[in-house]
């Protein structure tokens, strides 16, 4: 089935998956979004997660749960990681909508998760201004 082929793809990605392994899931002309990128094309899939490589220790998915339906599926799941050069384990919450073609390859992956209390917020200088504009929001 397509989507576990997907699911196993990304529970073991990791820096040494060759763009060969990227191709058996992928279409080449697939398209990839997520808070900070929208691509089209194999190839720049393949350097996005790559370049997470190079700015993050350790990233690993953990998927928590799947839906599909026919050939659209969501998957739920926890990243983790460490930024650079730093010991503390940092987690989030994420979705992905994957969509397949008839040879079972995707055509479209769209990420959803909160960039800025996941990433924003760790920040410490940035942290303190986006904390100041919650609470003025808040009601």
């Amino acid at each position: 089935m397509k989507s576990k082929n997907y699911i196993l793809f990304f529970e073991n990605l990791n820096i040494n998956t060759s763009i060969e392994e990227y191709k058996k899931v992928f279409d080449l002309n697939a398209k990839f979004k997520d808070p900070f990128h929208k691509v089209t094309g194999l190839e720049k899939i393949y350097k996005i997660f790559q370049d997470m490589y190079t700015k993050l220790d350790n990233p690993k998915f953990k998927i928590i749960e799947v839906i599909a339906e026919d050939k659209i599926i969501y998957i739920k799941w926890d990243f983790e990681f460490k930024f650079k050069n730093k010991s503390k384990q940092e987690s989030f919450e994420g979705i992905s909508r994957v969509e397949f073609n008839n040879e079972g390859k995707a055509i479209s992956h769209i990420d959803y998760w909160d960039s800025v209390e996941n990433l924003y917020e760790k920040i410490p200088i940035l942290s303190f201004f986006i904390k100041l504009i919650k609470n003025k929001i808040k009601s």
